[in-house]
């Protein structure tokens, strides 16, 4: 099943299902209280295959991340060797641990990524998603994915620099998501998925999500033992090897197998000078991209 938040005329949040190619609004099934609708609908432990498809049509025009309003956003620091590499690393997620995202930098699927600053260096980093669905705390890896509600397409929007990685990613407009949460009876084995980001048609990044050095249930287990993880919490399991920097009118899209596409655009408009002195420190991307083409030769 796969389920999206959007907008609709009168600026109320609802929920929709996927079925035979049209969105269904099923707001009206998810329980009062406070949160967005799909919030709700994750806190009162449905299970999501088991909504009524039986409600009327919804634009999806303006969507919303399918969880637009998390309790948090926990990311993954350098979790493919290759980006490792890339990045000239010496140490990975094993090390490092996982960072915070401000659940403010959300967007949607066709939204802006608003670059703040003029003088410095943005880049695209494309990841595979995990939306939990129902509260973690302390969960062991053979268990992780029954906390799981599905997954979803996630952009990690990053400025490079010495700044703290909480702050260079968490501008608003800096975590593009959706366009679906889609449940684990759709996506299937996570080894058998593959993404891939284009920046304006150029291919930048080409994985094998069994790849990752923590895999979902790891990387679960580890984050439960640190922080309750909330239903509608997001956890992003990091991008691999082809970050790089965009620009003003770049479009950004991820896509993986199975769990859909996600596109935005660049914009730099109302840009200032950045006001932190981190320009010249922290981790160095590459200044050159390598082509997809020769990373997979090598």
């Amino acid at each position: 099943m796969k389920l999206c938040t959007a907008v609709d005329a009168s600026s109320t949040v609802r929920i929709g299902v996927l079925h035979e190619g049209a969105s269904l609004d099923v707001t009206d099934q998810v329980p009062p209280g406070l949160g967005s609708p799909m919030r709700r609908l994750l806190a009162s432990g449905q299970d999501l295959t088991t909504l009524r498809l039986d409600g009327p049509p919804l634009d999806t025009s303006r969507l919303l991340a399918p969880v637009p309003d998390p309790s948090k956003i926990v990311a993954a620091p350098v979790n493919y060797v290759d980006h490792q590499v890339e990045m000239s690393q010496a140490s990975h997620i094993d090390s490092l641990g996982v960072f915070l995202k401000a659940p403010s930098s959300l967007t949607g699927d066709r939204g802006l990524i608003e670059l703040p600053y003029h003088d410095r260096r943005f880049d695209q980093e494309g990841e595979l998603a995990v939306i939990i669905g129902r509260r973690a705390s302390h969960v062991p890896a053979e268990r992780a994915r029954d906390h799981i509600a599905g997954y979803t397409c996630l952009l990690d929007m990053t400025m490079r620099g010495g700044e703290d990685r909480s702050v260079r990613k968490s501008f608003d407009t800096f975590t593009p998501c959706g366009p679906h949460l889609v449940t684990p009876d759709e996506v299937g084995d996570l080894d058998e998925l593959e993404l891939h980001t284009w920046v304006s048609g150029q291919l930048r990044q080409r994985a094998d999500i069994a790849d990752l050095i923590w895999g979902v249930p790891a990387l679960i287990e580890y984050v439960s033992s640190v922080m309750v993880l909330e239903p509608g919490d997001i956890v992003s399991t990091g991008t691999p090897a082809g970050v790089g920097e965009v620009h003003d009118g770049d479009e950004v899209t991820v896509e993986i197998t199975s769990v859909g596409r996600l596109t935005a655009t660049v914009t730099d408009s109302g840009a200032v000078a950045c006001p932190t002195l981190g320009k010249d420190s922290g981790p160095k991307p590459p200044a050159r991209l390598t082509p997809v083409s020769e990373r997979d030769r090598s």
